[in-house]
This record gives structure tokens, C-alpha cells and sequence, in this order.
């Protein structure tokens, strides 16, 4: 969608000319580029410029005017693009088609910048339905991005045709793309006048695919499906934005929100998966060699069960300003002191003295916990998966890292929405920025953060605007629905 960006990291010009208010006739875009002193080409300076200021459209059409003028009435790719990228921001539809007619008169293909720009003006316009074609075009060269396909759906709901929109949006989901929130939105902004059940229950899958895939609406999505649930005739919902309690009830309507454990069934599966999809069949690990892993498996299996299992080389190097051995042994030392049993994995050259690996800390680091070095090639995830499962459901591990290529791995939404429930129960966040005054983590929740309903109830968690959260961090607020009854 910026096509100037690449262009703008173009060197600082000395004696910047300013960049003009109002359209300027030939002579003054002449004494313009007399008086401009960079050594890359005014043109296609002034444009970037202009495309990044978001100048009006006015001014850039007296630009292309002149270049025009002394080029025997041609204006190049580059140009026109920018000036398409105007038109687009400024939502000037009459001069999109006009460069998308004569880009369609002069170019054979576009590249995908092109053609996403094209898209998004298209879609306003009565040509909407070019804006597919344009689509048809991408996909003979490449997969279309998740943003051309908002586009189009949204285009389609503009204009009426929720045929077209819902067939796009299961083409998308059939590419493994993860459609944009506001894609959702705007079906259930759609919802409102539409009285069928059969488009009621698409709407009900949309819920669930955010339960599957673990996404959380933003606070105006949150608003729109409220809005929906209330709309729906005979059915009586009701919507209430609350949070919940630390016992894990709704603080609105009472009901317990499900539990972040796993029941020693989906353990037990989760476990078989995890072992069999990941470490054993995971192609990210080719890097580890099998007789390394082996190693790792009969170390593991001849230690009793561990209570926590540290990614050490990923703690220490959470504190670039403090030395990463200090931090590893401090973090340790914290935990020893609640005689826990202890596992360090890290890698070898962290034993290889050195400024930020010190010896006489290491020694006191693996005097209170048992550790595990690996090739300095190997990947830490598969050790870490593995040791924590194998110690049993109570054992929890240190990470920053949030496994998003493991769930990608598992195959199914089931398993993957184990994992990640998994993964939030057990993983402990460090919160704090600085090691000095000793490590504290994030606390971990009774009940699961993900969509849920029970029939005649739904819970969804959702970001609130302009509030900021952690990636290890879930959202705190809730919309609750409930039927009257």
C-alpha cells in the first residue's frame, strides 16, 4: 500500500525545496527543479515525497502535467503509481479509473503494489466487479494478500452481493490466509439488516474461528457483534462489556468461564501429538541432529520429574544491558530458593569463558539446577517441549518465545487450541525490564481467555482500543451475552 517507501529511504536532500500547496504551471515546476540540489532524479524525488505527505490530488496532476509535457505525453510506471497512491488515500475514484484505464491501455501486468492499489479503488466505485478481475490476475503469479482480499469482500458487502463476499472469504481461509478483523467486522456490520438464519450461522462460525485460531476482536468489532446479537429478531439477546473475576466467573451474568487446565485425557493427547508432530516429525528441526535429541531423551528420562524447565540462552539475553550469566544464575538462584527442581537448557559455548559468559556463575548456575548443553546448531524448542511434557501436567517452563511454528505444525483446530491453552497455563512470562530488585512473572489465569459459549451464552474476550498489552499478555475485557429469559 506504500508505494513511495522504498523510495523514501532515499538520502536526506540538502536544502530541501518545499513541497508546493497548490498546482504550479510548467515555468514554476521548471524553477523547482532548477532550484532543487539533490543528486537523485526530481521526479521521482518530489513524487515520493508527495506520495509520503499525502499531497493533494491537484498538485500531483499539475506534476503530471509537466512531465507529460516534455516527454511527448508519457508519464512512466513509477509515477503513476504514486499518483494512484494519492488518488486512493484521497478516495478521488474518477482519477483512479482514469490510470487504471491507461494502465490497462499500456501495461501487459502490474506488480502487486499496482494491483492492490487498483483493488482499493476500485471497490468505491460502480467497476467494482473489476477490482475481482484484478484479483483473477494476481492469483496466476502469486497468492493474493489477506489485504486484497478485505478489499474485494468489503467492496462486494458495499455493493449488495454477500454471495460473492462469503464465497471470497472461504477461498481466503482455503489459502491458510488469516483474514483482517475488519474483514469479519464488516460481515457482521452486514448482519444487521439480514434476517436469515442461514447468514446467522455464518456468523456463528466466524465466532468459532476466532476460538480456533485464538484471535481477539478489537473493541469496535466487539461493539459490531454486540450490536448483531441484540438486532436478531425473537431471540432476545442481550450484551454487557464486563471482565471477570480472578475465580473465573463472569462478573455480569455469574456463569464460570471454562478452565485454563487441561484434563489428564487432553493432556495425555496434547502429549502423544506434541511428541509425535513436533519433535519427532517437525521439519524446523532439522538443524538437531537425531543423536543429539537421543541424548537429550535419555538425559531427561534418567532425572526425576522437573518442576520448571528454563530456556536459558532466551532468559539471559532478556536483559541486554545486565550480563547474561548474572541473569541466568539470578533467575535460577530466585527459583532454587522455593526448592524447586530445577532444568537449564542452554547451548554449549555458553560453558566457553567470556565477557558475557561467566564461568564461576555458570558453576553456581548448574550447582542448583541440572543442565543440558546442546550444539551451539541446535534448535531449543524441541528440548524444551519435551522435557516439560515429560516431567507431567504440573511442570511449567521460561520463554520469551511464543512457539507460533509448533502450532503450525499440529494439525488440527483441536490440538492447536490445546496447545495454546496449554501454553498459557503453563508458560511463565518474565515482567519486568530490569533483573535488579529479583524476577517477577506474569500470573497465570484460572480460566481460558478464548470465545466461548455455552447455547444460550457467549463470552468474548477483546482489545480495547489504544491499549497496549505484552504478546505473553491476553485481553482483560469481555463481552458478555446472554438470552433474556
Amino acid at each position: 500500500m506504500n508505494p513511495q517507501s522504498k523510495d523514501h529511504a532515499l538520502p536526506p536532500v540538502k536544502n530541501t525545496i518545499e513541497l508546493p500547496t497548490k498546482p504550479l504551471n510548467s515555468k514554476e515546476w521548471d524553477k523547482l527543479k532548477e532550484d532543487f540540489k539533490g543528486k537523485v532524479n526530481f521526479e521521482s524525488w518530489i513524487s515520493s515525497q508527495m506520495a509520503h505527505c499525502h499531497s493533494s490530488v491537484d498538485v500531483a496532476k499539475s506534476l503530471l502535467a509537466w512531465v507529460a509535457a516534455k516527454n511527448n505525453g508519457i508519464v512512466g510506471y513509477d509515477l503513476l503509481v504514486k499518483y494512484l497512491h494519492l488518488s486512493v488515500f484521497h478516495k478521488q475514484t474518477s482519477e483512479v479509473i482514469d490510470v487504471y484505464e491507461i494502465m490497462k491501455a499500456r501495461y501487459k501486468n502490474l506488480e502487486p503494489g499496482a494491483y492492490t492499489l487498483l483493488i482499493r479503488g476500485l471497490i468505491h466505485s460502480d467497476r467494482w466487479r473489476e477490482a475481482l478481475l484484478l484479483l483473477e490476475d494476481i492469483k496466476k503469479v502469486m497468492t493474493p494478500s489477506r489485504k486484497n482480499y478485505n478489499d474485494c469482500i468489503q467492496g462486494a458487502l458495499l455493493h449488495q452481493d454477500v454471495n460473492i463476499a462469503w464465497n471470497l472469504y472461504q477461498e481466503l481461509l482455503a489459502h491458510d490466509l488469516i483474514p483482517m478483523l475488519e474483514t469479519l467486522k464488516a460481515f457482521f456490520d452486514f448482519g444487521k439488516d439480514i434476517k436469515e438464519d442461514d447468514y446467522s450461522n455464518k456468523l456463528l462460525d466466524i465466532l468459532l474461528y476466532l476460538r480456533n485460531n485464538h484471535l481477539y476482536p478489537g473493541e469496535s468489532f466487539a461493539h459490531s457483534i454486540k450490536t448483531w446479537f441484540e438486532s436478531v429478531p425473537g431471540q432476545q439477546w442481550k450484551g454487557q462489556f464486563t471482565t471477570i473475576q480472578k475465580s473465573g466467573q463472569c462478573s455480569a451474568c455469574g456463569k464460570n468461564i471454562e478452565s485454563i487446565n487441561l484434563s489428564p485425557e487432553e493432556y495425555d493427547f496434547l502429549k502423544g501429538k506434541i511428541m509425535r508432530d513436533v519433535i519427532d516429525g517437525g521439519d524446523q528441526y532439522k538443524k538437531t541432529t537425531p543423536w543429539e535429541l537421543k541424548r537429550f531423551k535419555n538425559f531427561v528420562k534418567s532425572c526425576p520429574p522437573f518442576d520448571i524447565v528454563i530456556d536459558g540462552l532466551n532468559v539471559a539475553k532478556m536483559f541486554p544491558k545486565a550480563r547474561e550469566s548474572q541473569v541466568l544464575l539470578q533467575l535460577v538462584s530466585q527459583l532454587a530458593k522455593q526448592n524447586l527442581r530445577l532444568l537449564v537448557l542452554g547451548r554449549k559455548h555458553m560453558l566457553k569463558k567470556s565477557p558475557r559468559w561467566r564461568k564461576d556463575e555458570m558453576e553456581m548456575v548448574r550447582e542448583q539446577a541440572s543442565c543440558f548443553f546442546a550444539d551451539n546448531i541446535s534448535e531449543d524448542d524441541p528440548f524444551l517441549l519435551y522435557a516439560t511434557l515429560h516431567s507431567g501436567n504440573h511442570c511449567k517452563f521460561v520463554t520469551k518465545d511464543l512457539m507460533r511454528d509448533h502450532k503450525a505444525c499440529l494439525s488440527d483446530a483441536k490440538t492447536q487450541h490445546l496447545f495454546f491453552k496449554w501454553q498459557q497455563g503453563h508458560q511463565l512470562a518474565i515482567k519486568n525490564k530490569f533483573p535488579g530488585s529479583g524476577i517477577t512473572f506474569q500470573h497465570i489465569l484460572s480460566y481460558d481467555t478464548v470465545v466461548q459459549t455455552t447455547g444460550d451464552s457467549w463470552h468474548i474476550p477483546y482489545d480495547e482500543d489504544l491499549v497496549e498489552r505484552y504478546s505473553y499478555e491476553v485481553p482483560t475485557k469481555w463481552l458478555c451475552l446472554h438470552r433474556k429469559t
